[in-house]
């Protein structure tokens, strides 16, 4: 039940930063829970393995290499599905950063 919650409060979350940022666009609700079913999958399965393979990038630039790998993950989402459209890579950085925190904060309400 808690997962279901998260991920309905991750897809108002996308919502939120598609309404506050003019370069992210999601064309529904249904949209956003696909999008935020992407998202987690694409975050909790090649995430790691991009983390893995970029380590000693990541190391180097004392782990702000991750914004970047949040960001291109998240791009990926907005290229691979057609109600979530991301316009370029700096929205990308943006809206990334900003569904993390707004995501994150919603999700601080939830109670284990």
């Amino acid at each position: 039940m808690t997962l279901l919650l998260i991920w309905l409060l991750n897809a108002v979350a996308l919502l939120v930063v598609a309404y506050l940022l003019p370069g992210i666009t999601v064309a529904s609700f249904g949209s956003a829970l696909v999008a935020a079913l992407v998202l987690g999958l694409l975050n909790s399965l090649v995430k790691p393995v991009l983390v893995l393979l970029t380590l000693p990038i990541t190391v180097v630039t004392l782990g702000l290499f991750l914004l970047v790998l949040n960001a291109l993950l998240f791009w990926f989402a907005g290229s691979i599905l057609k109600g979530f459209q991301v316009n370029g890579f700096w929205w990308a950085v943006i809206g990334a950063v900003l569904y993390s925190l707004i995501s994150g904060l919603l999700s601080a309400i939830v109670p284990n």
